[in-house]
């Protein structure tokens, strides 16, 4: 019996630290990795198991690490709390990206990145318009939360564009150069 970790599994575990440290490094406003790494775990991980895990599991794992370390000071105690809109958010994301199984090619990838933006943008929007006491509970209110959060839309995109590019661009060179390696 073999006892080695599967090549899918490092390539999951690799992929988790990639997205929190994205995500805690300083880094500028919504220009992390975890869209693309959603994208690239569901369409690319042979387990569906593990494609959702990656994306959740580096989300919590940094919400943990940024609430409790970044953010400590605006809490009393050790926090656990998550959104769920976020969670929803990345749940759709990896529809996307299990649309996106062997479907993958550059423009499939940017379509996907695309649309996995805008997902994000309209349903975190949305939520902040219905949670938030900023906004009023009309359409000028939804509005105004929409306008808000364009700055943090146009960098989801650069973010999540360029690290589908670096994700999938250095899994197919390295695919390309080491086929035994991720066979």
């Amino acid at each position: 019996m073999n006892n080695q970790p599967s090549k899918s599994l490092i390539l999951a575990t690799v992929l988790i630290l990639f997205a929190v440290l994205s995500r805690i490094i300083p880094h500028y406003p919504n220009f992390t990795a975890l869209g693309a790494v959603a994208l690239f775990g569901a369409s690319q991980l042979k387990d569906k198991w593990q494609a959702l895990l990656v994306p959740i599991v580096a989300l919590y794992l940094s919400d943990l690490f940024i609430n409790n370390i970044v953010y400590a000071d605006f809490y009393e105690s050790f926090v656990w709390k998550i959104s769920p809109f976020v969670y929803v958010a990345f749940a759709m994301i990896l529809g996307i990206g299990w649309w996106l199984r062997d479907r993958v090619n550059t423009g499939n990838v940017i379509t996907a990145s695309l649309t996995a933006s805008i997902v994000f943008f309209l349903l975190t929007n949305a939520a902040s318009w219905q949670v938030s006491p900023l906004y009023t509970k009309d359409f000028t209110g939804f509005v105004a939360a929409i306008v808000a959060g364009i700055p943090f839309f146009w960098s989801t995109v650069a973010g999540d564009l360029f690290y589908c590019g670096v994700i999938f661009g250095a899994y197919a060179w390295f695919r390309q150069q080491y086929p035994a390696l991720l066979a």
